[in-house]
């Protein structure tokens, strides 16, 4: 039997459902979109497994999610100076054109915080929880989760420092001593080990259960 496989689409804009061919019965798939939240000094690491299980899941999975990239510049810094540009600055950005928000850690001797404390990052995060969005966050992404308030009275975790929890924990949050906790449809986690469990978990809830372990499979994990 010949193994699905499917036609990737350029990224052209994320307004459109993009509906892809299957090469092997020409079947249309409804394309599932997943926005991933840049601060400056984010976590290069922990924003690479949202990109690649994505990804492999658009070439070699059910062939139905897609990654686009937005910040609050067109050209983002990670933490130890590598530079990006993203698809999307957060003021273009509409949430009913996507199904999930990604969010990664970051260092704050980089800047992390005074991008993922800022008032336009947190209002697109309220945005996407308002609309019953998935929302997936890796370490200290859970950070600006809490402060943007949608994790107030809710169970949560963050990168297992004393520091970072008390802080999780002042944003009313009740913090598990877990590395996965997911509560009203937001993951959080507690350091860079979770992280491709994070994303194969969004590729699970974006899909199915059998999809995402599929993907976990073929990608050697």
């Amino acid at each position: 039997m010949m193994k699905q496989t499917c036609l990737p689409q350029d990224k052209d804009g994320a307004g459109a459902r993009i509906i892809i061919k299957n090469k092997l019965d020409n079947s249309r798939i409804w394309m599932k979109k997943v926005l991933l939240l840049l601060a400056n000094g984010f976590e290069t690491f922990e924003a690479s497994v949202f990109i690649d299980v994505i990804g492999w899941n658009l070439v070699e999975g059910d062939c139905s999610t897609q990654l686009f990239t937005c910040g609050l510049k067109k050209e983002i810094k990670s933490s130890f100076h590598q530079r990006f540009v993203v698809d999307y600055l957060i003021d273009e950005v509409n949430v009913a054109d996507f199904d999930a928000l990604a969010i990664p850690g970051g260092f704050e001797v980089y800047g992390f915080y005074d991008d993922a404390y800022a008032d336009k990052f947190l209002e697109l995060i309220r945005g996407f929880k308002s609309n019953n969005k998935i929302i997936a966050s890796i370490c200290v992404g859970a950070l600006p989760l809490g402060k943007s308030g949608i994790l107030k009275d809710k169970k949560g975790t963050t990168y297992n420092s004393n520091v970072r929890r008390e802080a999780l924990k002042e944003f009313g949050v009740q913090v598990l001593n877990q590395p996965i906790v997911v509560d009203d449809n937001v993951i959080t986690s507690w350091n860079p080990s979770t992280a491709i469990d994070v994303a194969l978990l969004l590729l699970e809830q974006l899909t199915t259960k059998n999809n995402a372990d599929n993907i976990r499979k073929l990608m050697g994990f």
